[in-house]
């Protein structure tokens, strides 16, 4: 909502009755929502979710029009063959948001090695998987398949805190949501740059740097 996506529904995954989120009225509950599969939709997948997630990834892998995929679904995807699989056969535009070790599940090798060279592995990824990749952490990696890599050289160690890579997920899917058809490579490489630029001024918590990010487009 605060990257500028004009709705936003919220599938917690459970038949609890009542708002979406009490604290921000604007979320609507899934229900209603569009379908996945409409060109305009724009669908983030795993924060949060919990194993959960993974009974609705072949859904959305088929037929969500855009994805993202971060956390709890990244993780079921580096845990299950036909999830996989069915990852490698999209042809939507698709980003995965990993940290080192979703990288390295996915990768199937240890943090170490993708601590190495962190730039090999993001390209690993996106080649692989046929998306763009946001391997976060101490300077993330944005690739995607046949691009120049780039780093993002903004942000401290305040990201490194609980929830802040959730917000990246959400911001790069709100920023996406109405630019449709803008270059997902340069998308993710701006996503990441005004998180990390967001995330350097102390100290930090995760909803403290939604409202950042807000105010950086008002400046713009």
């Amino acid at each position: 909502l605060a990257a500028g996506a004009g709705r936003v529904y919220l599938d917690a995954l459970s038949d609890a009755p009542g708002p979406a989120d009490p604290a921000w009225p604007e979320l609507m509950r899934a229900g209603a929502e569009p379908a996945v599969a409409q060109p305009g939709v724009v669908t983030l997948a795993g924060c949060g979710g919990g194993g959960a997630i993974a009974a609705h990834l072949p859904d959305l892998l088929a037929k969500a029009a855009r994805l993202v995929l971060d956390a709890d679904a990244l993780n079921a995807v580096a845990g299950s063959a036909a999830l996989a699989s069915a990852l490698q056969a999209r042809t939507l535009p698709t980003v995965l948001t990993p940290h080192p070790l979703e990288a390295a599940r996915l990768l199937g090798c240890t943090v170490l090695e993708v601590q190495a060279d962190r730039l090999r592995a993001a390209q690993q990824l996106a080649e692989r998987f046929g998306c763009s990749v946001v391997l976060k952490g101490s300077g993330s990696v944005i690739a995607s398949p046949g691009r120049t890599v780039s780093v993002c050289r903004r942000g401290s160690a305040a990201l490194a805190s609980a929830g802040t890579g959730d917000v990246l997920a959400g911001w790069l899917a709100g920023l996406w949501a109405p630019e449709l058809h803008a270059d997902l490579h340069a998308l993710c490489d701006r996503a990441v740059s005004q998180h990390g630029a967001a995330g350097e001024a102390l100290p930090l918590r995760a909803s403290t740097l939604i409202e950042r990010l807000s105010a950086t487009l008002g400046a713009a």
